[in-house]
């Protein structure tokens, strides 16, 4: 009986062992995976961190106006549901409101829907998309359409950046989904300070924007920018020396106005 118990326990020992040496390996194995830090998902973490200091979550149920270049736009998000606009005049003095819904556009004038053709009503849903896009970024950088990648840190006017390449999947992507981002992130403040670009359509470009006037609405930040171009064909990732060696040429100031968060009114 002895002899009985003495081996049943050495077995369970043998076992119990084995056991915790297999436990430890697999612990020893996950840890080594979570620590292994890709391009990409580096990136996405700097990203989160950034739309977090820029108003994070508030951004979600956001629902602002502001005035640029004398057009009165407006956005208001649902979660997953949006609606733009933009209220102008035309050449006639008319009220024209255009609005895009969930990727639907439609236009008025005077109060009258305006019968657009798909390819009209899609560049003019662009056009609007691509206001918003900008005032809000770096809000939209979560899509996922769009792909991201860290490219290292650097300095620019003595302060540390972390620098973001962003390219877009065709499917999600919009029709400039060829274009490519870069983006420079405070590593201090988390903002994003500094943003680059390339596009393809009308002969390309190449233009880089230095932000400022940053201001906190309601929970929400909003900066301008002031918009500098480059020979087409520069490396985004040079940009930063040129601005520094003012070597850029300024083209615009891009200056969102009378900010309002309409939910507060």
């Amino acid at each position: 009986m002895k002899t009985i118990l003495k081996s049943t326990f050495a077995t369970l020992c043998i076992f119990l062992f084995l056991s915790c040496k297999s436990e430890k390996k697999e612990t020893t194995k996950e840890v080594k995976e979570e620590l292994i830090v890709t391009p990409k998902n580096k990136a996405e973490a700097i990203i989160n961190s950034s739309i977090k200091a820029h108003g994070g979550d508030l951004f979600e149920e956001a629902s602002y106006s502001f005035t640029f270049r004398n057009k009165q736009y407006s956005f208001t998000n649902n979660n997953d549901s949006y609606t733009y606009s933009v209220i102008k005049e035309n050449d006639k003095k008319e009220a024209v409101i255009d609005v895009l819904e969930n990727g639907s556009f439609n236009r008025t004038v005077n109060g009258n829907k305006v019968e657009l053709s798909n390819e009209d009503a899609s560049r003019f849903g662009e056009s609007l998309n691509s206001v918003i896009y900008f005032a809000t970024l770096p809000h939209k950088l979560s899509d996922a359409a769009v792909n991201k990648t860290y490219k290292g840190e650097i300095q620019i006017k003595g302060k540390n950046y972390d620098v973001i390449q962003v390219t877009f999947k065709q499917e999600g992507g919009g029709k400039d989904f060829e274009d490519q981002y870069y983006y420079w992130i405070n590593k201090d403040t988390n903002t994003m300070d500094y943003l680059a670009y390339n596009y393809k359509v009308n002969g390309g470009g190449v233009r880089f924007r230095s932000s400022y006037n940053r201001r906190n609405i309601d929970g929400v930040l909003f900066q301008d920018y002031i918009n500098y171009k480059a020979e087409v064909g520069t490396p985004l990732s040079e940009l930063p020396a040129l601005f520094e060696k003012n070597e850029l040429k300024e083209v615009s100031r891009i200056d969102t106005e009378n900010v309002k968060n309409l939910k507060s009114n």
